[in-house]
């Protein structure tokens, strides 16, 4: 059988699609996305090594069903269509389980509670939420802070509403005055405040929120990366990691200590 140029190429491009898939992802390894600027859930080090609360749960559910895990860096708004394009199989992130998410994707049993707050410089007049009418408040794209912002502005009148694609740029914009206020979650921003001296958060916003693993729609990991968690609760593991990022017990009636139900839409 003789082939042409053309035959060639054919032949080299289907070999190439049969193998892209095998070489692409290792049966033993989980892929991760994650926000990196987000601490002290995700963050890089000067080694350009992501840590945090949430990678430490991620490497060590990964672990406990005999996976390692590959952490990609992603953007915020960009982790929702890599999980939904099956790109990775995990998005860690502080990321927020919804009604309106649940809808589309799967969710681990949750692992932490949080509020989000809002976020002034020290000096600012700015006291409560009454107090944002007539100002610009800044939000991280794509978060709960956003919805949450974007439901009240009418009614509150905020002037406007910036986006933001990482906490770090919000909170420098706030701290520089080009937004008036912050509203985010309350850990990631009192983490950065311990250097970040001239801001601080003026009200709790009390939302139940929880956080989990996010992952596409019924993933066929969902169930073993639930167990995991359950057994890291129930061994003080998830406690021990909660103590290690935030220097304190995790509340006893906590999903980072309670077993709790995998979400449902």
């Amino acid at each position: 059988m003789s082939f042409t140029r053309r035959n060639l190429l054919v032949l080299a491009a289907a070999i190439g699609i049969a193998a892209g898939p095998a070489t692409a992802y290792a049966a033993d390894v989980l892929n991760v996305g994650a926000y990196p600027t987000n601490p002290p859930f995700e963050y890089k080090n000067e080694s350009g090594t992501f840590e945090g609360f949430e990678v430490d749960i991620i490497n060590e559910a990964a672990k406990r069903i005999g996976m390692t895990t590959d952490i990609a860096d992603l953007g915020f708004q960009a982790l929702f269509a890599a999980v939904s394009s099956n790109r990775i199989d995990v998005a860690i992130s502080s990321i927020t389980i919804t009604p309106e998410r649940l809808k589309t994707l799967s969710f681990t049993q949750p692992y932490y509670d949080s509020d989000m707050g809002i976020a002034t410089k020290t000096d600012s007049a700015i006291n409560t939420e009454a107090d944002l009418k007539g100002k610009i408040v800044g939000v991280l794209s794509g978060s709960t802070g956003e919805t949450w912002v974007k439901n009240h502005q009418a009614a509150d009148g905020y002037s406007d509403v910036k986006g933001y694609d990482t906490q770090q740029n919000l909170l420098l914009d706030l701290s520089a005055g080009r937004v008036d206020a912050a509203v985010s979650d309350i850990p990631g921003m009192q983490y950065s405040f311990q250097k970040m001296k001239d801001l601080v958060v003026k009200q709790r916003i009390k939302t139940g929120e929880q956080y989990g693993l996010m992952m596409s729609k019924d993933h066929p990991l969902l169930g073993k990366l639930n167990d995991a968690l359950t057994a890291m609760k129930k061994d003080g593991t998830l406690a021990a990691i909660h103590k290690k990022w935030f220097g304190t017990d995790a509340p006893a009636d906590s999903s980072t200590v309670k077993e709790m139900p995998l979400p449902k839409a």
